[in-house]
C-alpha cells in the first residue's frame, strides 16, 4: 500500500473467569461483529441473530431478556461462577448478569466482581475493592449509554466479558474485554494486575528501577516489532514511518501504559483499537524480551 493510500486510510479512520473454550467463543464473537459491522449498512445489523452466539445460554430473538445479579444472597452466590483462585488471595467471580435483546438492541454484559481470600494483608482488600469500583464504572457506563441509545432508530450491541489470565504465582491479573458497536463497532480492554507478595495494584512504573527510563527502550522495542510484522505481511499496518501523516505514528507507550506478564515474566504491552493503527488491526499486542529491559528492572 503506497504512502498516499495509507495516508487515505488514516484520514478515513480518524474521521468468572471463563474457560477456554469460552472466551475464545467470546473472540470470535468479537471479530465476527468487527467484520459484519464495518463494511455493511446499518440495516444488515438486523441478521445479526444469526452471528451471535450466546456463552452458556441463547438468548431469544424477539423476547426482552434482562438479569440483575447483585451479591445480596446464598442462591445468588450459588450462581456465580468461581473461577481458579490464583496464590489464594484473590478470585473472581461473575456479580452481574445483563442480558437484553429485542432484535436490534443487544447487551450481554458479565461484570465481575474480585473476592479476597483468607489473608491478614490489608492491602490485598483495598486493591479488590479499587479494583471492583473501576470495573463496576465502566460496566455502568457501558449500560447506560446502551439504555440511553434505545430511544434512538438503529441497532447497537455491547459486549463486557472477563477473563483471569494465568501469569506467573506471583501475580493475579485480570482481563475487562468491553466491546461496543453501532453502525462499527470497537473494543477496549483493561487489565488489572494485583502483586501477590505485597497486595498492591501494580504499575508498569513498579517493574523497574526507581528513575530508570523505561519508556524509550520499550517503545524502540515495539517500533522494531512493527517494523517486521508489516515487512512480513502486506495485510498488518500500523501508524510508524509514515512522513505525511507524521502526527499520527506511533512515537512511545504512556508511562501507565497498559501490560500483563506473561507466563514467561515477560512484559506484554497492549493497546486499544486504533491506539497504533487502524481498527482492523484489533487490540495490538507486544510481548518485550527481558534483554530489553533486564538492566532496569527491579
Amino acid at each position: 500500500m503506497g504512502q498516499k493510500d495509507l495516508k487515505a486510510y488514516k484520514e478515513d479512520y480518524e474521521s468468572v473467569h471463563m474457560s477456554e473454550d469460552q472466551v475464545e467463543q467470546m473472540k470470535k464473537r468479537m471479530q465476527q461483529a468487527k467484520q459484519e459491522t464495518q463494511g455493511k449498512k446499518i440495516i444488515e445489523m438486523g441478521k445479526r441473530g444469526n452471528r451471535i452466539l450466546k456463552i452458556g445460554a441463547t438468548a431469544a430473538a424477539v423476547a426482552l431478556v434482562f438479569v440483575a445479579l447483585p451479591n445480596t444472597s446464598a442462591s445468588v452466590a450459588q450462581a456465580m461462577e468461581q473461577v481458579p483462585v490464583l496464590g489464594n488471595l484473590v478470585s473472581a467471580v461473575t456479580f452481574r448478569d445483563y442480558q437484553y435483546d429485542d432484535g436490534k438492541n443487544m447487551a450481554d454484559v458479565d461484570e465481575p466482581k474480585l473476592v479476597a481470600g483468607d489473608t491478614d494483608n490489608a492491602n490485598v482488600a483495598q486493591s479488590v475493592t479499587e479494583v471492583n469500583a473501576e470495573i463496576a464504572a465502566i460496566s455502568e457506563r457501558y449500560i447506560t449509554e446502551f439504555e440511553n441509545n434505545m430511544r434512538n432508530q438503529g441497532y447497537q450491541d455491547i459486549t463486557i466479558k472477563h477473563e483471569v489470565i494465568s501469569t506467573t504465582d506471583d501475580y493475579f491479573t485480570l482481563k475487562l474485554m468491553c466491546y461496543q458497536a453501532s453502525g462499527s463497532g470497537s473494543e477496549e480492554d483493561y487489565y488489572y494486575t494485583i502483586d501477590l507478595a505485597t497486595g498492591q495494584r501494580l504499575a508498569l512504573a513498579d517493574l523497574f528501577k526507581d528513575g530508570a527510563d523505561y519508556v524509550t527502550p520499550i517503545s524502540k522495542n515495539i517500533k522494531k516489532q512493527m517494523r517486521a510484522q508489516m515487512k512480513a505481511d502486506e495485510n498488518v499496518m500500523y501508524w510508524i514511518d509514515d512522513p505525511e501523516v507524521a502526527e499520527s505514528n506511533f512515537d512511545a507507550i504512556a508511562a501507565d501504559q497498559s501490560f500483563y506478564l506473561n507466563d514467561k515474566g515477560n512484559i506484554v504491552i497492549c493497546f486499544n483499537e486504533g491506539d497504533v493503527g487502524p481498527m482492523s488491526m484489533g487490540c495490538p499486542s507486544f510481548e518485550i524480551p527481558h534483554k530489553v529491559v533486564s538492566d532496569i528492572l527491579k
